[in-house]
C-alpha cells in the first residue's frame, strides 16, 4: 500500500486541512500551521498526560499551540508520512509515521493515529494524536544506544 499524497486537494474540508497542516510541517511553516486553527482550537499530542501536557488538558488556543510548535514541533525535524486517511464528516483520522535520523544515523519512527475536527469554515477546533508517549521514549533512548 502506497502512502497518502498530501501535496494533493480532498473534497473534504478535515482530511484538506490536515493535508494543509502536513505541508506546512514540511515547509516548516509556523504560521502557515498555526493559522489552519480556530482561534479557541484544542491540540492534543498525545492525547494524555505526557511530558509536552503535564495536566493531559491539551494545548488551547492558539498561544498554546505556537508553543507546542515550538518546543517540539521546531526542534524536531523528520519525514512525516500519512500511510491512510478516512475522512468523516467534519473529521478526518490518519494513520502517520514519523521518520528521524538519530545523531548515531540510527533510524526511529513513531506511528500514531491523528484525527482532525474541523468548523464550517475549515478551520481545526480539535487535532488529537494517539501514541504511547513512554514507549516512544523508551524506543528513541534504545535507538540512541546502539
Amino acid at each position: 500500500m502506497s502512502d497518502v499524497d498530501f501535496t494533493q486537494d480532498s473534497p473534504f474540508p478535515a482530511q484538506q486541512a490536515s493535508f494543509n497542516s502536513m505541508r506546512n510541517v514540511k515547509a516548516r511553516n509556523r504560521a502557515g500551521w498555526l493559522g489552519l486553527f480556530a482561534d479557541d482550537a484544542i491540540l492534543q499530542d498525545p492525547v494524555g498526560v505526557s511530558a509536552f501536557d503535564p495536566t493531559g488538558q491539551g494545548h488551547k488556543g492558539k498561544e498554546a499551540i505556537g508553543a507546542f510548535w515550538d518546543n517540539v514541533i521546531a526542534p524536531n525535524g523528520g519525514e512525516i508520512r500519512i500511510r491512510e486517511s478516512y475522512p468523516a464528516g467534519d473529521e478526518c483520522a490518519n494513520l502517520l509515521r514519523i521518520t528521524r535520523i538519530l545523531p548515531n544515523g540510527k533510524s526511529f519512527e513513531v506511528n500514531f493515529i491523528g484525527v482532525y475536527r474541523v468548523d464550517e469554515a475549515g478551520k481545526i477546533l480539535s487535532l488529537k494524536a494517539y501514541w504511547q508517549f513512554d514507549k516512544a521514549m523508551a524506543d528513541f533512548a534504545a535507538a540512541m544506544a546502539e
